[in-house]
């Protein structure tokens, strides 16, 4: 066979490959609003894309969160919402700053009032993220509103994924609203945690485990769950932490540690092959700024050269992604 079948072969077998992916993870599907309770929807459109939230209420909705991942974009959302609902969005929640899960939702400046912690909208202006700039903002661990008579509680636990991510809660519906802190189904393995804190992100992950009234938990990415998962997810990033930082204060370079730390214990995460070599690496750089070692050790090693050939300072390069 020449190299022009082969190729033509290969191009064909590539093709089909990749609509039968595309027909299995139902990135063909027609974006959507289901119901997770009588008031509370979910846009369901591209898998793993982020959650957008609406609450409704007799006097007006909310929007938490949008993707521009998918067609289930702000901009579809926002015809649809008109569509269904005889009152206007009052007010859009920006759960952190990471544009994968507010992007375009500026549509809804027209009606709207924009909600975020005080640091979102710093990093939004900062970065120029493609987003509405909060209106209201506020510092401390807790802010209130009411809607309709219904109760919205945001919940800011301090740095944790980011150093600017809220929980939004509606006690009356008995849902929780936790971007990147939760998992639903075997999917329990975030992609890294570049700006995280780790150890108090594992604080927190415990704290929302046993919050009241609390009955749906819908996460940043994917389906429902339960407050379940958030131990889940407790228990893969304290075991990651001990074992890269053990292996740290044992001397290993992160290029060993990648060998060395397998997390075969948590092959059931469906997606951990995906991300595990940038989970390690990141989890590797926050114990670098978390420990200093002896410096006399051998443990302590040469800084420069324990970083991975091309990976820069503060950046995490990743060849699953």
């Amino acid at each position: 066979m020449n190299h022009s079948k082969i190729n033509a072969l290969s191009l064909i077998v590539g093709i089909a490959f990749l609509q039968s992916v595309v027909a299995q993870e139902g990135w063909d599907t027609e974006p959507s609003l289901v119901n997770i309770t009588d008031n509370v929807f979910r846009t369901v459109h591209r898998p793993a894309a982020a959650n957008s939230v609406v609450i409704a209420t007799d006097e007006g909705l909310v929007v938490v969160d949008g993707t521009c991942r998918g067609r289930g974009d702000p901009a579809w959302l926002k015809e649809e919402l008109a569509r269904r609902f005889d009152v206007p969005v009052k007010y859009v929640i920006l759960s952190h700053d990471h544009e994968d899960h507010i992007c375009d939702l500026q549509v809804f400046d027209d009606t709207a009032v924009t909600i975020s912690h005080a640091r979102t909208r710093e990093h939004i202006l900062r970065e120029n993220r493609n987003t509405s700039i909060p209106d209201i903002v506020f510092h401390q661990d807790q802010m209130e509103f009411f809607l309709g008579g219904k109760q919205f509680i945001l919940y800011y636990f301090g740095h944790t994924h980011s150093d600017n991510l809220i929980q939004i809660h509606i006690p009356d519906e008995g849902v929780l609203i936790a971007p990147d802190l939760s998992r639903s189904g075997k999917s329990l393995v975030l992609p890294d945690f570049r700006d995280a804190d780790v150890n108090n992100m594992i604080d927190t992950l415990e704290k929302l485990s046993k919050l009241n009234d609390v009955d749906i938990v819908i996460p940043g990415h994917r389906g429902t769950t339960t407050q379940d998962r958030f131990m889940d997810y407790q228990k893969y990033v304290i075991a990651l932490r001990d074992r890269v930082l053990e292996q740290m204060v044992n001397g290993a370079t992160v290029e060993e540690i990648l060998e060395t730390v397998t997390m075969e214990d948590f092959s059931d995460y469906g997606n951990i092959d995906l991300w595990l070599r940038s989970n390690i690496i990141s989890m590797w750089d926050n114990m670098y700024r978390y420990r200093e070692p002896n410096v006399n050790s051998d443990a302590a090693g040469d800084y420069q050269s324990s970083y991975p050939i091309g990976y820069p300072i503060g950046g995490y390069q990743s060849g699953n992604q």
